[in-house]
């Protein structure tokens, strides 16, 4: 059996429900094994992030350097990178090993509005990694941040997207579950030539915490069995909306439940 390997550069969940937690269980779901580098330790829950130790770069370069000297993952995926020295380490590293897919999450906020990333480092986001990534999964807050215009329907997304593109990744997938609800979710893909439309139902749970991180590492796990960027996006939304529907009886915690792996 040949197995396929993705690094994640990210931060530590205490409450395992988004982050390194959800990544590596993702990964595992898909029959890909992960492996890890942590960027920051969060003391975290269902109702939100009650603080952030963020990994001194030089850490976060070891950890790097020590997987690929040894099981050497192709594909990498980023989430919450702390910081603007961890950020410049990563894109370095990206370079020196030459990782041609890579996947970045943009993590700004959590979803009570804690920074997970220090606003100084949001350009050097922008510059450094975003022109080496194979694709970028921005959600409309992100996107809209990123973009620097506000977000509010479908034209919207697709200037966003392009505005985005103009800044370097080869793909940009915009998520659309913050939109107004309605009965499905649309994700749009950007190539610089053609939008695509990824539409899914919208499932009502709480259970929502990590849903970013799973959908970018679904795709990073995709990637890395050798799909092209539609399939992967195609199989990772179908994987969340039965992970959705699977975990809407199930209660984990007080507040935004986990996404429930199965």
């Amino acid at each position: 059996m040949k197995l396929h390997y993705v690094l994640t550069i990210a931060g530590s969940d205490s409450g395992g429900g988004a982050g390194i937690q959800a990544d590596l269980k993702t990964c595992a779901a898909m029959g890909v094994f992960g492996t890890c580098a942590i960027t920051a330790l969060t003391a975290q829950n269902t109702r939100g992030v009650q603080s952030v130790y963020p990994i001194p770069q030089s850490f976060v370069n070891e950890q790097i350097t020590s997987v690929m000297t040894d099981i050497k993952p192709f594909v990498w995926k980023t989430g919450m990178l702390a910081t603007e020295d961890i950020i410049k380490t990563t894109a370095s590293l990206v370079k020196f090993y030459g990782i041609k897919y890579l996947v970045v999450d943009p993590v700004f906020l959590s979803k009570n509005n804690h920074a997970l990333l220090e606003k100084s480092a949001i350009q050097t986001l922008i510059e450094k990694l975003l022109p080496l990534a194979f694709v970028v999964t921005p959600n409309i807050d992100e996107a809209s941040v990123l973009s620097g215009m506000a977000i509010k329907n479908e034209s919207d997304v697709r200037t966003a997207a392009a505005k985005i593109k103009g800044m370097g990744p080869k793909y940009v997938v915009i998520k659309g579950g913050h939109m107004p609800r309605k009965k499905t979710v649309t994700d749009i893909l950007f190539d610089g030539k053609v939008y695509i439309k990824f539409k899914s139902k919208f499932v009502k749970t709480k259970n929502i915490h990590g849903t970013g991180c799973v959908f970018s590492a679904g795709i990073a796990a995709q990637l890395a069995k050798g799909k092209s960027i539609i399939a992967a996006i195609r199989t990772t939304k179908q994987y969340m909306t039965t992970n959705l529907e699977s975990g809407k009886k199930i209660k984990i915690g007080m507040g935004f439940g986990p996404v429930v792996i199965v």
